[in-house]
C-alpha cells in the first residue's frame, strides 16, 4: 500500500496503470472500507488512492468524512474544499451540510446553500432536507427569526406543491414551530407543533417546545401535562431521529436540565 499526504499536489495526475475502477477496487473495496473510519490504515489507503488519481473528488470527500465524525472540521473542510473545487454539483451541498449541522458556521453555511442553488437547483435536497430547510436553520441559528420563518414555510410549501402532507417532515415543522415561538406568536407554534406531533407523536422535543407556548399562553396544566409526558418520551429516547444526530447535538434539541428548568419556571 503505497502512501502519500491527503493529496498536497493534486494537480498532477501519476502514471498510474490501474484504471479508476482498479483503483477504487484495491484501496476503498479492499482496503479502506473494511476498516474503521478512525483508524490510520484507513487515511493511508485513501492517500495511496489519492496518489494513483488525485482528480477523483470522491476520494477526497471519503477521506475528509471521518474528521467531521471526529470533530475535526477544520481538518476535514480543508480536505473536503478539493471535492468541490474538482466537482462542485457534486459536492457544494454537502459541504455546506457539513458547516451547518456539523461545524455549526451558520454564515458559510448560508453563502453555501446559496451557491449550491446556483449550481444545482432552488429546489435542491441534501441529505433528505432541501435546501430551505437548512438555510431555515441557519437564520434561526443567526436569530434572524423572520428570514428563518420565510425560509421553513418555503420548504413545506415546496413539499406540499409536490406531494401532500404526509411528505413534509416533522423536521421542518419543529423548526418553523419554534421559529414562530421565538417570534412570540404561540398559537402559530402551537399548529405547526401539532402537525409533527401527528407524524411522530412521541417526539419529545416538540412536546417540550409545545409546552412553552402553553405555559407563555397560560394553559398551565395542559402545559404540565405536555412536559410530563415529554420526560417519559425523552428518557425512552424519542427525540430527533437524524441519522447524523448520533455525531452531532441539533439545534434547539433538548436535554434533560431543559425539561428540569421549565418545570421549575413554567416560563
Amino acid at each position: 500500500m503505497s502512501c502519500s499526504t491527503s493529496g498536497q499536489e493534486t494537480n498532477k495526475i501519476s502514471e498510474s496503470s490501474l484504471t479508476d475502477d482498479e483503483i477504487t477496487k484495491r484501496y476503498l473495496e479492499k482496503g479502506a472500507w473494511t476498516l474503521r473510519y478512525f483508524s490510520p490504515e484507513y487515511q493511508s489507503y485513501l492517500d495511496s488512492a489519492i496518489h494513483e488519481n488525485p482528480n477523483i473528488a470522491y476520494y477526497y470527500q471519503q477521506k475528509a468524512m471521518p474528521y467531521f465524525k471526529l470533530g475535526k472540521y477544520e481538518v476535514g473542510l480543508k480536505i473536503l474544499e478539493k471535492a468541490v473545487e474538482l466537482d462542485p454539483k457534486s459536492y457544494i451541498d454537502y459541504k455546506a451540510f457539513i458547516q451547518c449541522i456539523f461545524q455549526k458556521n451558520y454564515q458559510n453555511a448560508l453563502e453555501s446553500f446559496i451557491t449550491a442553488k446556483k449550481i444545482k437547483g432552488v429546489n435542491g435536497y441534501v441529505m433528505d432536507h432541501s435546501y430551505d430547510f437548512y438555510i431555515g436553520l441557519c437564520y434561526l441559528q443567526l436569530n434572524e427569526f423572520e428570514k428563518a420563518v420565510k425560509y421553513f414555510e418555503a420548504s413545506i410549501s415546496e413539499m406540499l406543491k409536490s406531494n401532500s402532507e404526509s411528505w413534509v417532515h416533522h423536521l421542518d415543522l419543529l423548526y418553523a414551530g419554534i421559529a414562530f415561538q421565538e417570534l412570540n406568536n404561540h398559537e402559530m407554534a402551537i399548529k405547526y407543533f401539532d402537525r409533527a406531533l401527528k407524524k411522530y407523536p412521541n417526539f419529545s422535543d416538540v412536546k417540550y417546545y409545545k409546552s412553552i407556548s402553553l405555559f407563555r399562553l397560560g394553559l398551565l396544566e395542559v402545559a404540565d401535562e405536555l412536559l410530563n409526558s415529554c420526560e417519559l418520551d425523552f428518557k425512552r429516547g424519542f427525540t430527533i431521529n437524524e441519522d447524523n444526530a448520533i455525531y452531532e447535538k441539533y439545534p434547539y434539541q433538548i436535554k434533560q436540565f431543559y425539561i428540569d428548568m421549565l418545570r421549575l419556571t413554567k416560563r
